[in-house]
């Protein structure tokens, strides 16, 4: 490790930056295998659970995201309080309790309050670990740092659906929760025995009303920190629309189903690219640039898709390659402009990150919930519902972006 030290204060141990990314991926990771994962077992759980609406085990996806973003409106304030590390252990441990819930759920009922429960787990690793990035970098250094991990994390999505496929084959659907026993437990034991403190007791704020409230009304009060949080929402929603459909579109819609884990795998393996772009390019264009153009593209792509499948003149040996186009191209939209957005809400907020990173997160997934529970429920056999909202979103997202600053 190597040391540190901001004016005034006393060095800190650094981790070296390889590791300090690929840590820092790992307790993201946990958060996308904990949503993933469970995608091959969607079909298992219904027929188990839900037999006469099979729609309703989309749930347990924005179950575990509800969860999510509800926890994130204390996993700041705590971390600001108690530490980063303390707080992301905290969560790990309820992200635990969630799934040795799930693990035993006999109902659907259950199984959808075990996950919002494991939800508000995963809640401290996500933005403690933002939080944590802050306290060392800022600007387009935290974008670039970011970027890098998300390009790992990327790799999460490629190969979680094909390892709960392979769990469920052995154990059934409940052994997927033992994975994510053994996620947390690896995160915590990683963080605590390598990661220093970034936050020292006297930058810490204590939990009291006043000081917490005047916190969230500088948050709130920010323009540019507000308008960044939005057209994350919309980044979130579209993104979360498409993975609450993604195994029946896939499956039902485009008869994958069988290889459903490989062509999901291979999604995001292509799609990963656009974190490794994003890494590379930040610092000499700039975040809200290369954010604004994803949008642009992503809106053409998604107007161009949504034509060809509502006029009907798309061959039926070209319907799948294009509805995989166009699911990739919403994979490298989020792998370009979350890390940057991020960066762009939090870069004025360095003194209250903690604060800061919780509101962001609570707003923009709690809300892209929203979004996204109706698009997965009104699947209809086709990817017209989820294309549409791509494109809704992508439009506004784009709208907004000429009105953020760098």
């Amino acid at each position: 490790m190597t040391d540190i030290a901001a004016p005034g204060m006393a060095p800190q141990r650094r981790l070296p930056l390889p590791e300090f990314i690929a840590m820092l991926a790992f307790l993201f990771a946990s958060i996308a295998f904990s949503i993933d994962a469970m995608l091959p077992a969607l079909p298992d759980i219904a027929a188990e659970l839900t037999p006469q609406n099979v729609n309703r085990a989309q749930l347990i996806l924005t179950a575990f995201m509800a969860g999510m973003g509800s926890g994130t409106l204390f996993a700041g304030p705590i971390s600001d309080a108690l530490g980063r590390k303390r707080t992301i252990t905290l969560g790990f441990a309820i992200y635990s309790i969630g799934a040795i819930a799930a693990l035993y759920a006999n109902s659907l009922e259950l199984l959808l309050a075990a996950r919002f429960v494991q939800g508000v787990g995963a809640s401290g690793p996500r933005i403690v670990g933002l939080a944590l990035v802050r306290d060392l970098y800022d600007g387009r250094e935290m974008a670039r740092i970011t970027s890098f991990v998300m390009m790992i994390f990327i790799m999460v999505p490629a190969i979680a659906p094909t390892l709960g496929a392979a769990i469920i084959a052995v154990a059934g659907w409940h052994g997927v929760f033992l994975a994510f026993l053994g996620f947390a437990a690896i995160g915590a034991t990683w963080l605590n025995l390598r990661q220093a403190e970034t936050l020292p007791p006297e930058r810490r704020r204590p939990l009291r009303v006043a000081t917490l409230t005047a916190a969230a009304k500088e948050v709130v009060s920010n323009r540019q920190v507000m308008l960044a949080t939005v057209v994350l929402t919309l980044g979130f929603g579209q993104m979360f629309g498409l993975l609450s459909s993604a195994q029946q579109l896939f499956g039902q819609t485009y008869g994958k189903g069988e290889h459903f884990h490989l062509w999901f795998a291979a999604m995001a393996l292509l799609s990963g690219s656009g974190t490794v772009l994003n890494a590379t390019f930040v610092i000499r264009f700039g975040m809200r640039r290369i954010a604004k153009w994803a949008y642009v593209m992503q809106t053409v792509v998604s107007s161009v898709t949504l034509v060809l499948m509502l006029t009907g003149v798309l061959p039926q040996a070209l319907a799948f390659p294009v509805f995989f186009f166009w699911a990739v191209s919403v994979f490298f939209m989020a792998g370009v402009t979350f890390g940057n957005l991020n960066a762009l809400a939090l870069q004025h907020m360095g003194h209250i990150a903690g604060m800061a990173a919780s509101i962001i997160a609570a707003i923009s997934t709690l809300a892209a919930v929203v979004i996204a529970i109706p698009v997965g429920l009104l699947y209809d056999g086709t990817a017209v519902p989820a294309v549409a909202a791509t494109l809704i979103c992508s439009a506004l997202a784009w709208f907004l972006m000429r009105r953020l600053q760098d």
